[in-house]
């Protein structure tokens, strides 16, 4: 008996040091071989003023806004660019007086011009964000704008913002510049689920490669944006039909940057200085719940790719501090090496997004525990897929892909 529980213990720490070394391997790969995805440094590239500034249209969707619209919209309306450009609101069934508070901003601030309008409901297929956008693009097409601007309605722009997008957009040839909006982290739950909700962004989306070219001059596959701050060449939107081409998009933005990099355009994105988030998610269920709406979506809705990515989140993240404790107790020396080894690299990758976020450093080894939290809500998000709930927007449920929204 003793012999027989002998060789158990002897494989049992087998495992955990193969398992272990396996971790350690994935974080080697990702430190090396990941585009570089933890270092902060992709901001706007080189840019240089144009002698002629190009007109630009401002389309803003808002859906109950009226909470944040008076930190966000401002900062639009008092952009100092040198050419034309005019805002589009468009209130998306605002039940909270959105349209009407952000025209009383307008008339208390001189500024660009802004519109104010409508779409209505929209029709089977389309998700609630994209049907407004698509009406502000609309609008702003009768006014002939070289470049769009798409921005939330709870991102805060410096004075400069669109000046410096326009400036690099036209310097590097790009056909979207897109900034990824530094998020509030003010409460405990910020602090240690926001930053982590980034550095998982570009771990999967690496920001060098999405502006990158491979040898001879073309462009690389990786194609992603930030939402909350798109500036599109409006030619470039209709060569790729946004946001026609997205419409049941919950992901929007990382779908019209594989449309227009698939239509030949070129993409940019990086870290933002001077466009912020303004609003707060203070408790965890409010984090929870930014991430649960969308993540099982971006899974494409797959059982397969929800399990392959539950085990690949354990095996990079949840395996180092476990097989460090495994092999303390078992005696297993290998496994807690290797375990450690592997926790100290993802620690340190870690550390350039804490930085950035002005967060104490300490919070780096607490990203397995992170971690955890995203695979829970990862899996939350698809059990409200199965339970008919779905990706969510403003109020809005969609239960598939070209779902009709049911109005919550």
């Amino acid at each position: 008996m003793g012999q027989t529980a002998h060789v158990s213990a002897d494989v049992w720490t087998s495992v955990v040091t193969v398992v272990s070394a396996l971790s350690l391997a994935a974080w080697l790969w990702l430190l090396l071989a990941q585009g570089f995805f933890w270092r902060t440094d992709v901001r706007l590239p080189a840019r240089a003023e144009p002698d002629v500034w190009p007109p630009v249209c401002v389309v803003v969707p808002a859906r109950d806004e009226a909470a944040v619209l008076p930190a966000s919209l401002p900062s639009l309306l008092a952009q100092d660019y040198p050419g034309r450009a005019e805002i589009f609101l468009i209130d998306d069934g605002s039940t909270d007086g959105t349209g009407d508070l952000a025209r009383d901003l307008a008339r208390r601030q001189e500024g660009p011009a802004l519109t104010v309008a409508s779409p209505g409901e929209p029709p089977a297929g389309w998700t609630g964000k994209l049907w407004a956008v698509r009406h502000g693009i609309h609008l702003a097409r009768a006014r002939d704008p070289e470049y769009l601007l798409l921005t939330d309605a709870d991102i805060a722009h410096a004075p400069d913002s669109l000046r410096q997008l326009v400036a690099a957009a036209r310097t590097g040839g790009f056909d979207v510049v897109s900034q990824m909006a530094r998020l509030r982290v003010e409460s405990p739950w910020e602090r240690l689920v926001v930053p982590a909700f980034v550095y998982f962004f570009a771990q999967l989306y690496p920001f060098r490669r999405i502006g990158g070219e491979r040898a001879g001059g073309r462009a690389t596959r990786t194609a992603a944006a930030a939402g909350g701050c798109v500036l599109l060449r409006a030619d470039a939107a209709e060569r790729a039909r946004i946001p026609d081409a997205i419409r049941h998009a919950v992901i929007d933005d990382v779908a019209l940057a594989r449309a227009v990099k698939g239509s030949g355009g070129r993409v940019w994105l990086g870290l933002a200085d001077g466009v912020e988030s303004v609003r707060p998610y203070p408790r965890l269920h409010d984090l929870w719940r930014m991430v649960s709406r969308s993540a099982y979506a971006q899974l494409r809705h797959s059982p397969l790719l929800l399990a392959g990515t539950v085990v690949g989140l354990a095996l990079v993240y949840l395996v180092p501090p476990a097989a460090v404790v495994a092999g303390a107790v078992a005696g297993g020396t290998a496994a807690a090496v290797c375990a450690a080894a592997a926790w100290l690299v993802m620690a340190g990758t870690y550390l350039p997004m804490l930085r950035y976020y002005g967060q104490p450093l300490w919070l780096a080894p607490l990203l397995p525990f992170t971690a955890l939290l995203y695979l829970l809500m990862t899996v939350d998000s698809a059990v409200q897929h199965y339970r008919g709930r779905g990706a969510a927007w403003k109020g809005r449920t969609y239960a598939r892909p070209g779902a009709l929204p049911d109005e919550g």
